[in-house]
């Protein structure tokens, strides 16, 4: 199987490549790179350091697609778009982990995803994706009764905030309790913010150094509180899921797909949670 990666030479690129050259059943179609990158013409190993490349650095989509048998994507939502457009002419399955969509941005590649199958994530980590699905349980029992505090942490050069991660975290966790994050959703506090309401959740992003990624779920009620955290030390483990995923997708009929299709977990519950009587309320 011919694997094409679009932004070759961002980190999450240079994760792929990385792994992809230890693969046997895998190979590198193509390495795709945006018009007036700088890396253009260049081997895509040597461009990272490497005494040994891994294949010329181009820009054009439309002959790189031609070069392999699925696409995976981590660039920009704009370079997303123009790469999607060419996948749905050329019938190439994709892998999407690019973030920071807008909602017209999401409509589209939900469309596309009639043409092509499509696996899109905000984290291709096996061990994030098993937490989406613990925390919709933990969701689901715990109710409203509990407060939800999410926070992440990234490296200083990540664009979007909050993460694609934390998000998908808030819109589980609020789907369990059914209702959606754009009603429950916080994401920031200064001042005299108040009481803070029933059933909010919040969530915070925190920028600096070289922070690969770290997740934290609060879940604080009265008298105890539960701490979930992931941190990842390294970009392998979603270079992995990556790979993992365009195995999959390549033998699956058009439409959209996240991690949990390919890892075989299952949708998260979406059925309204249990009312939980909150510490000091006297309603009967």
């Amino acid at each position: 199987m011919k694997v094409i990666i679009c932004g070759a030479t961002g980190r999450m690129g240079q994760a792929i490549l990385s792994l992809l050259e230890q693969e046997k059943d895998m190979t590198l179609g193509a390495a795709l790179e945006n018009k007036g990158h700088a890396a253009i013409g260049k081997n895509a190993g040597q461009w990272a350091g490497k005494d040994q490349g891994s294949g010329i650095i181009s820009d054009d989509i439309k002959s790189g697609l031609m070069k392999g048998d699925v696409i995976i994507d981590f660039t920009t939502p704009e370079g997303t778009r123009a790469v999607l457009y060419e996948a749905v002419l050329s019938r190439k399955p994709m892998v999407i982990g690019t973030t920071g969509f807008t909602p017209e941005e999401e409509k589209n590649i939900l469309t596309s995803s009639k043409n092509i199958p499509i696996v899109i994530s905000p984290n291709m980590s096996i061990g994030v994706n098993v937490l989406f699905r613990t925390l919709s349980e933990v969701a689901t029992v715990l109710g409203d009764g509990y407060d939800v505090e999410i926070t992440e942490m990234h490296h200083r050069h990540k664009k979007d905030a909050p993460s694609g991660t934390a998000l998908r975290m808030g819109e589980v966790i609020a789907s369990a309790r059914g209702t959606t994050l754009s009603q429950v959703g916080r994401f920031s506090r200064h001042g005299i913010v108040g009481v803070r309401p029933v059933g909010e959740i919040s969530i915070q992003s925190l920028r600096g150094g070289d922070v690969v990624g770290e997740h934290r779920v609060i879940f604080a009620g009265a008298g105890e509180r539960i701490d979930i955290i992931h941190r990842a030390h390294s970009r392998d483990n979603f270079a992995q899921g990556a790979l993992l995923a365009a195995r999959w997708v390549v033998d699956q009929p058009p439409g959209l797909y996240d991690m949990m299709d390919v890892l075989g977990l299952g949708k998260t519950k979406t059925k309204p949670a249990k009312k939980t009587k909150r510490a000091g309320s006297t309603k009967k």
